[in-house]
């Protein structure tokens, strides 16, 4: 069988809510994306046989088909096709292994996994919110209501579930948060992003002026345990507060994903390689454990242990998630999450996937080092699973 590689990965900085990206169209964000992939590649951008798009609140400016509006956005022909994919936070990681899969199978040579959410213009929760409101029903249908009698579906009771689980306190929590930001503050300031980072102008609803947005918004600089300590609890009696859960963030990321054809085709020399791709199905209700068994099944398949990879990214959707994955697993909590993660950087659902995987690539060559593994919570109690190489 064919391999997978990615020949350039690019994501923006991240925006807050109501910040630097705010007046972006989501379409439009990523229709910056895969320009500069073809920028990055000098390809020809007819030779992009299809263009998959995680995107999870698919309404509104995010409806109709957010991956072939993007592509109408750019400098791509008409004749490039898209599609967009919801598996929850892990739709453009999901995207990423549809488009390996799509090369290794020889079906198509040359396919752009991308992610994008605008999580200002198209609040969270907003495609079940709005349909439930004007009298359209809700997801939970009779048939889960009967397999799951009285169990609201959440996030939050999720990563409090965990907490306790995996007898992990608020200090720790607040601590791991901190880190987070102490560690992107590194990474920003040594121009650890610089390579991964596509600047692109800022907007917002006063409109643009000229400046760029090149640096993550959320990450704070004057953050200390006593601060993030003040932050009150999102449940009373509870672990968690906003300072140890991921930001609200706008933003956009995207990989080229080719097969040996496709290399021969652009003249390029590979990132990395796709090593082994693994997605499970794990408890909904719990909902966010399910990256520690998806890592056991991953590094099972791959032939590898957990010492044998380089790097980590672990979404930080909540701390809860990443530190239960470090007990779970017995990885080196230095190899984990390096540059920060989403509690400084930002988690915009459907565009992470990408997002974090093009940080992985660019830190494994940063660093010099071969494994790379990426994971991530979902919606529904998903894991996706992917290990690279680097090249």
């Amino acid at each position: 069988m064919a391999e997978a590689y990615i020949v350039a990965a690019v994501r923006t900085a991240g925006g807050r809510k109501g910040g630097k990206l705010s007046g972006w169209h989501p379409a439009d964000l990523a229709a910056q994306v895969l320009n500069a992939l073809v920028e990055r590649t000098g390809a020809d951008p007819a030779l992009v046989d299809d263009v998959i798009m995680g995107c999870v609140s698919q309404v509104g400016e995010q409806a109709g088909n957010v991956a072939r509006n993007a592509i109408l956005a750019s400098r791509l022909p008409e004749s490039v096709p898209g599609t967009s994919v919801d598996r929850q936070c892990g739709s453009s990681q999901q995207a990423l292994h549809f488009a390996a899969q799509a090369v290794m199978s020889g079906a198509m040579d040359i396919v752009i996994a991308a992610g994008v959410e605008s999580m200002t213009r198209v609040p969270m929760g907003l495609s079940s919110q709005l349909p439930a409101k004007n009298g359209f029903g809700v997801p939970k249908s009779p048939g889960i209501e009967t397999r799951y009698p009285g169990v609201q579906f959440s996030q939050f009771t999720g990563a409090e579930m965990i907490a306790r689980k995996y007898d992990l306190s608020r200090e720790q929590l607040d601590a791991y948060a901190l880190q987070s930001h102490h560690r992107a503050i590194a990474a920003t300031k040594a121009g650890r992003f610089t390579a991964e980072i596509l600047p692109v102008e800022v907007r917002t609803a006063d409109g643009a002026n000229g400046e760029m947005h090149t640096t993550d918004e959320g990450i704070r600089y004057d953050a200390t345990l006593e601060s993030i300590g003040s932050v009150k609890l999102i449940a009373e009696g509870g672990r968690v507060t906003a300072a140890s859960a991921s930001q609200i963030c706008d933003g956009a990321a995207g990989l080229m994903v080719v097969n040996e054809a496709g290399l021969k085709k652009l003249g390029v020399k590979p990132l990395a390689r796709v090593h082994s791709m693994t997605v499970i199905g794990h408890d909904p209700v719990v909902m966010l454990e399910a990256p520690l068994p998806a890592t056991e099944v991953a590094l099972k398949r791959a032939g590898l242990r957990i010492s044998d990879i380089d790097l980590f990214e672990v979404n930080e959707a909540f701390a809860p998630v990443p530190l239960a994955w470090l007990k779970a697993t017995g990885a080196d909590p230095e190899r984990l999450n390096v540059h920060g993660g989403a509690i400084a950087l930002g988690h915009p659902l459907g565009g992470s996937g990408a997002k974090l995987m093009t940080t992985l690539v660019h830190a494994l060559h940063t660093h010099g080092k071969r494994y790379g593994l990426q994971t991530m919570c979902e919606g529904g109690g998903l894991a996706n699973v992917t290990i690279i190489e680097r090249l």
